[in-house]
């Protein structure tokens, strides 16, 4: 009985033994003198193992902890109108603890910060015997300011990445519901958030030359729609705009992509692959929309270059088959008949019965042959424009294109036989015969 009685008393002494006061006085300096802070907020962190205390200075700045457990410590201070301080290297049983603060914002420091700052001060040499010294304060403050810095970087980073995100899914609402001065608009405020980053901005500028690509064809229509000559010049000038915006864009695009550092990731490479491929594609038919409509066909050079690249990048056999004859037209119409010629003859070699593709071959070698006075070359447009209409009659569902094409071809024909001239079976693949 004499023993159960006296146990608890022993598990008091042992406890009572573990502990000791920590105590000290929070001061600002002013004229050389200490002037007491009261209710600075005093928040003690264990640093060798999990612990935490709090409490406020009194009037005359002291405070103190009757008790806390033995071990390693770091005094973390804050109080209006002061700059947060953190005094480390602390031992506990310490009742001449002198904490001076520097004039701030009031701010205080989180937990994560307190222990922290408690460690850089530390490999700045701060100790037990006292806290950091003027030049050790002064470092503590540039450590602390770049982290601030590096801080409210981050916060910037996240916030702009968060108004990409926005502007994106806004954008391709907007898009969807044809409203493209409003998706242009979405997809630019992106942009301005991202203007550099290979993970977004192209991604960005992608969704906004198809807004642009839409736009200009919307005006395209409003254009050849009208019976008024100075209302259709208006909306084709307001359209090549649309669609010169979104040809800019798609070099600004590249440009990011470029100058993106260089990666090994093969998934990256891919994506980033795939981001060229799409940009390309939109871009392609930029080019085509403005000179299949009669828009502009000032950039003939140009667009066949994108296209170039933009084949090379391709993989889809009936998409490359497409894109090549989408070239051969448009070098048609801006009357450019040798390269018309080349263009068409790849379509056959890729699908050497393509029908419309000898017929349209065919044409562009009657054109070139008249030009040259080749009766060559006219021979074998003569024998294309032949084996397209065995291959292709008239039929009453023919388009309007169709037809136009069927009667150009037609003509042609009629023109080179009246000459003399007799068709010849024509080369499979669009080659001439040797």
């Amino acid at each position: 009985m004499i023993f159960v009685a006296l146990a608890p008393l022993a598990v008091s002494v042992t406890a009572y033994a573990q502990t000791a006061p920590l105590a000290g006085t929070v001061v600002f300096q002013k004229g050389g003198k200490d002037v007491p802070v009261e209710n600075a907020l005093v928040e003690v962190y264990r640093t060798d193992i999990k612990g935490y205390y709090k409490t406020q200075t009194k009037k005359n700045g002291e405070f103190r902890f009757v008790g806390v457990l033995f071990g390693d410590y770091a005094i973390a201070v804050s109080a209006p109108n002061a700059a947060p301080t953190v005094f480390p290297n602390v031992r506990a049983g310490r009742e001449d603890i002198r904490i001076v603060m520097d004039p701030g914002d009031g701010r205080k420091y989180t937990e994560a910060e307190a222990r922290q700052a408690a460690a850089n001060a530390s490999k700045l040499g701060g100790s037990e015997t006292g806290g950091l010294s003027d030049e050790q304060k002064k470092q503590q403050a540039e450590f602390e300011k770049k982290n601030e810095e590096i801080k409210a970087k981050n916060e910037k980073i996240k916030a702009a990445d968060s108004l990409a995100v926005k502007s994106n899914a806004e954008g391709h609402a907007a898009l969807k519901a044809e409203d493209f001065d409003l998706a242009i608009a979405k997809f630019s405020e992106g942009i301005a958030a991202v203007p550099d980053f290979v993970g977004s901005t192209p991604i960005l500028i992608n969704g906004k030359m198809l807004a642009l690509k839409g736009k200009g064809f919307k005006l395209y229509k409003e254009g050849a729609t009208s019976g008024d000559a100075t209302i259709k010049k208006a909306k084709f000038d307001e359209a090549n705009k649309a669609y010169d915006d979104g040809l800019a864009s798609f070099r600004d695009a590249l440009a990011v992509i470029a100058r993106a550092e260089a990666v090994t990731d093969p998934g990256e490479q891919k994506r980033r692959e795939t981001l060229k491929h799409d940009l390309y594609a939109v871009a392609a038919e930029i080019h085509r929309l403005k000179v299949a409509g009669g828009v502009d066909v000032s950039r003939i050079e140009e667009a066949t270059t994108v296209i170039a690249e933009y084949l090379a990048l391709e993989n889809n056999p009936e998409v490359k088959l497409t894109t090549q004859m989408g070239l051969g037209d448009m070098l048609t119409r801006a009357a450019e008949f040798e390269k018309a010629v080349t263009a068409f003859r790849q379509v056959l070699v890729m699908k050497p019965d393509h029908a419309e593709a000898m017929g349209k071959l065919g044409l562009a070698l009657f054109a070139v042959g008249t030009a040259n006075e080749n009766k060559e070359l006219q021979q074998e447009g003569l024998n294309f424009m032949q084996k397209y209409i065995d291959l292709s009659p008239v039929s009453p569902t023919d388009s309007q294109a169709v037809k136009e094409l069927k009667i150009s071809i037609k003509e042609s024909v009629d023109y080179l036989k009246s000459q003399k001239m007799t068709p010849q079976k024509a080369p499979a693949g669009g080659k001439k015969k040797s």
